[in-house]
């Protein structure tokens, strides 16, 4: 079976010594362990990466990004941002990577390869503090935040099925 090149990026966005920080890099791998998704896709645990990320955003016909999102709400909160709106709302940080985040962004649009759609799936977080375990409330969204996932994938005609049958 012939490999195809991946066009579609699901990355998750997160430094996991921060507690809820990383809150991106935890769902997404949860995401990959219970579901298949077409060779095409490619699942990148992004870390906290900067500029490490371009190849995975550059020239994608789609990328979707999970991340903990300063959206100015009550801990826990969930909501998507979409390709224009996520500039305005990424200058709000949550956390140090946005910055490199948003360089990468920059640099993507400057070559002319930015993804058709770009979308961020971001959780409001409750802890930034330095711990490897995530804050209750952020933990348990976890469900949510994969769902949302699925969805845009859905959305976007991109199959994805569960690898075991739920009990």
């Amino acid at each position: 079976m012939e490999m195809k090149e991946p066009t579609i990026s699901i990355i998750g966005l997160g430094n996991i010594l921060m507690s809820d920080e990383g809150v991106g890099v935890h769902t997404v791998n949860e995401f990959e362990r219970r579901y298949t998704v077409p060779d095409y896709v490619e699942i990148v645990d992004g870390g906290a990466a900067g500029l490490d990320l371009i190849p995975f955003i550059e020239g994608r016909e789609k990328v979707l990004m999970v991340d903990a999102v300063n959206f100015d709400q009550e801990p826990g909160y969930v909501d998507a941002l979409e390709n224009d709106a996520i500039p305005a709302r990424l200058t709000q940080k949550a956390s140090m990577h946005h910055l490199g985040l948003m360089d990468v962004l920059c640099i993507v649009r400057m070559s002319g390869n930015v993804p058709k759609d770009l979308c961020i799936i971001g959780i409001q977080p409750k802890s930034l503090e330095l711990g490897l375990d995530m804050t209750r409330e952020i933990w348990d969204k976890k469900e949510v935040l994969i769902e949302r996932i699925v969805s845009k994938l859905r959305e976007w005609n991109i199959p994805c099925a569960l690898r075991y049958p739920q009990k």
